[in-house]
């Protein structure tokens, strides 16, 4: 692994250090890892508060750098940081991207054609037939299917995906190493063995709701469209497809029933 890589790690596992912030970092220290040993009062005079501050020195106290990246060999992860050329392209050009990435599996040049798909938990009859007809049509022409790995319409997605014969990614709301819902293990499993799981958070980060909002921009960021399938009107799918008209992206919706709470959205 690159030397640098140990501080991108222990970075991301700062509290109130997000990309804005270490990007000025990286930009006035001259590097990430003159970033990671600068005094509080040089962090200071970047403008950093106190409170990002002292989580910083905090984590540099704790943190055995070689130990983490040692747990992130272990696990079988590939460490993708915004300066390489590995990292994904189109997730590069969105405001914010996550400055690293762990992937459990493999991208590829053939996932710069991707479509995310997405929806509802709690599918009707239609959609579940509607997500299985149009992913396996875009699998079969070589098109990557991107999802959340969430119940209903995503799983979907991912195992339609998987039927067909293509690739799959699937953008995690929680650590590389954890599995939510625990019932998408074997799910997960197939899909990092035929495409990956990607995720911007450090191990062992818990499923939080703060950060499915977050994991949604990287949905659409990685793709060249939305497609929602069916969504009610709080659903997480809106998000992701807000997020996709900010970003550029096309955002396509499967026709619903006006009478169904499910195609609301």
């Amino acid at each position: 692994m690159r030397d640098d890589l140990r501080y991108w790690v222990g970075f991301n596992r700062v509290s109130g250090i997000g990309p804005v912030r270490l990007r000025a970092l990286q930009e006035h220290f001259g590097g990430i890892d003159r970033a990671w040993h600068a005094s509080p009062e040089q962090l200071r005079a970047t403008g950093l508060d106190a409170r990002s501050i002292e989580a910083l020195v905090q984590v540099r106290q704790r943190l055995d750098l070689d130990a983490e990246l040692a747990r992130v060999e272990a696990a079988g992860l590939t460490l993708l940081t915004l300066d390489t050329p590995d990292y994904p392209r189109l997730l590069r050009e969105i405001d914010g991207p996550p400055p690293l990435l762990y992937v459990h599996g493999e991208l590829t040049e053939a996932d710069e054609m991707a479509v995310a798909v997405v929806g509802t938990r709690h599918p009707t009859h239609y959609g579940r037939e509607a997500t299985l007809r149009l992913v396996a049509g875009l699998a079969e022409q070589g098109i990557t299917i991107v999802s959340g790995l969430a119940y209903g319409i995503d799983t979907m997605a991912h195992t339609a995906a998987l039927a067909a014969g293509g690739r799959t990614i699937a953008v995690q709301g929680c650590g590389p190493d954890v599995v939510y819902p625990p019932s998408n293990t074997k799910l997960a499993a197939d899909i990092a063995r035929r495409g990956a799981l990607l995720s911007e958070h450090p191990l062992g980060t818990r499923p939080e709701g703060r950060h499915f909002p977050a994991r949604n921009r990287i949905v659409s960021g990685l793709s060249i469209a939305v497609l929602v399938v069916e969504a009610g009107q709080t659903s997480g799918a809106l998000i992701t497809a807000r997020m996709a008209g900010e970003q550029g992206r096309d955002v396509f919706a499967v026709p619903g029933n006006i009478f169904n709470p499910t195609a609301a959205g």
